[in-house]
């Protein structure tokens, strides 16, 4: 309790210690004429649409919805020692196999399955990102959005917000952490998570040689802490710089004040807080019989 109490406080004063130094920064004349002349917004492709489809919204409740019991169960497999159960797949059908199938935990069971659900969303996801446009506003198309994301980052660190219409268009160091989570931390996380299962190819040959097991698990961990880092800043942004609008872009779809998108993402939370509570071996174990065996 006290270590954690010291790295609270320090974590504050460390914080304190960054605003008024981006605040100094900022008052400066030539830092100051850098963000008047770079403001955030970088340039955007012509085509680009306006608002956000009722789709993506869905999507955001569903990958939330994921990754929230993903990173439960990941963290359960990492910490757990003594399994509340295990799972051994049937073998039968197109899975038959030489040898009995491996037994996992039911924990791991549960993750794995998860995975895959979260893989499917991602891939509906992906080709309505691209099918209807909306890629072009979280896809960097100017090199100009460099100067743009560190005005924005100076501007955040300063406690004043970059002037945006999340509507219309997001800053540019928006752009760049969607851009990384979407396209970079999703495609590792799931090519690391592969790596560790029992789905990638054994043997000695050249592929693992050069993508041993060792580096994915060196990998899949960062990138997991990665995704709650990056949700716990997004969700405090989206609060702190007008919650009504925001959660209206993301759960209306429309761009007022109005508390449509605030019933909507409470009751996405009642949802979420109600999977986390029955994620339980209780809840779980008819689940994974129908799909395999469950045992002790």
């Amino acid at each position: 309790m006290v270590r954690f109490a010291v790295l609270a406080v320090t974590a504050v004063a460390a914080l304190a210690v960054l605003v008024l130094a981006a605040r100094w920064l900022i008052g400066l004349p030539p830092v100051a004429r850098f963000v008047a002349e770079h403001p955030g917004q970088a340039p955007l492709p012509p085509s680009v649409p306006v608002g956000i489809p009722a789709w993506l919204g869905w999507q955001h409740f569903f990958n939330a919805f994921l990754m929230l019991l993903i990173v439960r169960t990941g963290w359960q497999v990492r910490t757990t020692t003594r399994p509340t159960a295990s799972w051994t797949r049937k073998n039968t059908g197109l899975l038959r196999t030489k040898g009995q199938p491996k037994k996992i935990s039911l924990e791991l069971w549960f993750h794995l399955s998860l995975d895959a659900l979260w893989v499917l969303n991602g891939l509906v996801f992906a080709i309505l990102l691209f099918v209807t446009g909306q890629w072009m506003r979280i896809v960097p198309t100017s090199w100009e959005i460099v100067p743009h994301a560190a005005s924005a980052l100076l501007q955040y660190a300063a406690l004043e917000w970059p002037l945006e219409n999340g509507w219309v268009s997001y800053n540019a160091l928006q752009v760049l952490a969607y851009f990384v989570t979407v396209f970079i931390a999703a495609p590792l996380s799931v090519l690391t998570g592969v790596r560790m299962s029992n789905a990638w190819p054994k043997g000695p040959d050249g592929i693992n040689r050069l993508f041993p097991i060792e580096l994915a698990r060196r990998l899949h961990f960062p990138v997991m802490i990665y995704f709650v880092a990056f949700t716990a800043v997004h969700v405090f942004l989206v609060f702190a710089t007008g919650a009504l609008r925001n959660l209206n872009h993301m759960y209306a779809p429309s761009d007022d004040d109005e508390w449509l998108g605030f019933a909507f993402f409470s009751a996405s939370l009642v949802v979420m807080i109600a999977a986390w509570f029955l994620a339980r071996p209780l809840f779980l174990r008819p689940i994974a019989a129908l799909m395999g065996k469950v045992g002790r």
